[in-house]
């Protein structure tokens, strides 16, 4: 696992999370839920070393974050705050650029090599015609892709990222949690990022952290939340114009839940399949089997070997 929480304890004076027990690895895609003043932000600046671990530890690829120097978690860890400060007079080009500072001292010039992962960076974003753009000049949605494009220049496996789609409308939202969610899958980056509009982003998340009462749930997104059901208000969203469903017969929770398992892991045409959740199973079935999983690991292993 590339970052382990060990019964940690997080907060300042006094604890606003105990015992944590999780971890994430590469490729995986966190969504940190919870209510304001949870300890959501102090969780983050906790795993930056930014605060220090009131209990237990917290380890990143096998290192005790306070055997590591702030440029060391650098090289680990990029970050993106929401309340970022624009530099005054910087273009596009320039703010993404900074991330390559990390590795050089600040009087050195990038060498052809770092402008040209620079400029592969701002292509990848759809952002080359903004390259020579002052920030100022940037809509929000160009902006919040043009300070990923920064924590991407860092070249670090671990993204972080707090409330990354804030005061997005809800086409820059989607833009945005699909460019985080392929950058784990296609780059191998491990995503962490907290979001008030987690109804939406919970279908980009692998993984949630959902924080309360002081206790930190961890697992597979669709598991955490029925597990708290009081988060929800059942809505099937619809992104992926390529996902056939199959027939789904369920309380709304556990169909929501499931429709959003189904659509962001698999492409294939789902409808000759019935699904049935009775009495903590789910039975799935179609012409020619059936077969019943207690959890969406089982279901997901099924249907990658159907033929």
């Amino acid at each position: 696992m590339f970052i382990e929480l060990k019964n940690t304890t997080i907060g300042y004076n006094a604890p606003l999370i105990k015992g944590i027990e999780t971890s994430l690895d590469l490729g995986e895609i966190c969504l940190l839920i919870g209510n304001n003043g949870v300890g959501k932000t102090t969780l983050i600046k906790t795993i930056l070393h930014q605060n220090p671990v009131l209990g237990g530890e917290i380890r990143i690829n096998e290192k005790n974050i306070k055997t590591l120097s702030n440029k060391e978690i650098a090289e680990q860890i990029a970050v993106v705050f929401s309340k970022a400060q624009i530099p005054a007079n910087y273009t596009l080009n320039d703010l993404i650029s900074l991330g390559k500072y990390i590795h050089y001292p600040y009087y050195f010039e990038l060498n052809d090599t770092d402008k040209n992962e620079v400029n592969e960076i701002i292509e990848s974003l759809n952002l080359g015609q903004y390259k020579n753009f002052p920030l100022q000049k940037l809509s929000d949605g160009n902006l919040q892709k043009a300070f990923i494009g920064r924590a991407l220049a860092q070249n670090s496996p671990m993204i972080i990222l707090d409330e990354p789609t804030t005061h997005l409308d809800e086409e820059n939202k989607i833009i945005i949690l699909k460019l985080l969610r392929n950058l784990a899958k296609r780059q191998n980056k491990l995503i962490l990022f907290s979001s008030h509009d987690w109804r939406l982003a919970k279908e980009f998340s692998d993984k949630i952290w959902f924080v309360k009462d002081q206790h930190l749930s961890a697992g597979i997104t669709e598991e955490v939340l029925i597990n708290n059901d009081e988060l929800l208000h059942p809505h099937l969203f619809n992104f992926d114009e390529h996902f056939v469903a199959p027939q789904i017969f369920a309380p709304d929770l556990h169909k929501e839940m499931l429709y959003s398992f189904l659509q962001k892991n698999f492409k294939k045409n789902l409808q000759y399949l019935k699904f049935e959740f009775e009495d903590g199973f789910w039975e799935i079935s179609s012409d020619t089997f059936q077969e019943k999983c207690s959890s969406f690991k089982q279901i997901a292993d099924l249907i990658e070997n159907l033929h």
